[in-house]
């Protein structure tokens, strides 16, 4: 976690180190969003503890409204559909694989900074593992619920690096003889077109 802030901090300060004129004119109606980005993080109380959390993946997303609201809260809607084939579970004593769909995720995108772009999501999603997960008698089919706070970072015009911070909680919801649940907190870092 301590790691994460600091490369935080730095992005910001990258963000903040060049014009401080550059409009995030990328977050408009109709733009598209195409990212690529890489998620670890830990479970947290709750629920099965000591879990280690890893994954990749890509996302497509597209930009719902026009700008809303007026001062902080200034922003639009966004739509997107999130693939991650790469999901890796750190458990004792094996580890679990997998991967994993989102196909509701809506955010909130904050317009009102010019090189600084934060927002808001919440997320549903899918995920098929190569073993019951956390645990036998569980099952191989779970589904994600995530709210999640991030930042777009403009290094230029359309081009974005990301920065998340989730609460995302796992769970068979009856699928399985078993339904004991992983309650999460991970860090997304990743990088965003937006055409």
């Amino acid at each position: 976690m301590r790691t994460f802030a600091i490369m935080l901090v730095l992005l910001c300060a990258c963000a903040f180190a060049g014009a401080q004129n550059l409009p995030s004119t990328s977050l408009n109606k109709g733009a598209w969003d195409f990212g690529v980005s890489a998620t670890g993080g830990h479970s947290v109380s709750g629920g099965v503890g000591d879990v280690g959390i890893f994954s990749a993946g890509f996302r497509v997303g597209k930009i719902l409204t026009e700008e809303h609201g007026s001062g902080w809260y200034r922003g639009n809607l966004e739509y997107a559909f999130d693939v991650h084939p790469v999901n890796l579970y750190l458990l004792d004593p094996e580890n679990v694989y997998g991967a994993s769909f989102a196909p509701i995720n809506f955010k909130w995108n904050f317009t009102k900074g010019h090189r600084v772009a934060p927002y808001f999501q919440w997320s549903e999603g899918v995920l098929f593992t190569d073993k019951d997960l956390p645990f036998p008698g569980t099952s191989q089919v779970n589904f994600q619920s995530g709210l999640g706070l991030g930042m777009h970072i403009f290094t230029r015009q359309k081009r974005a690096v990301t920065a998340e911070l989730k609460y995302q909680h796992i769970s068979s919801a009856g699928l399985g003889d078993l339904n004991p649940g992983i309650n999460t907190v991970q860090f997304t870092l990743g990088y965003n077109w937006f055409k």
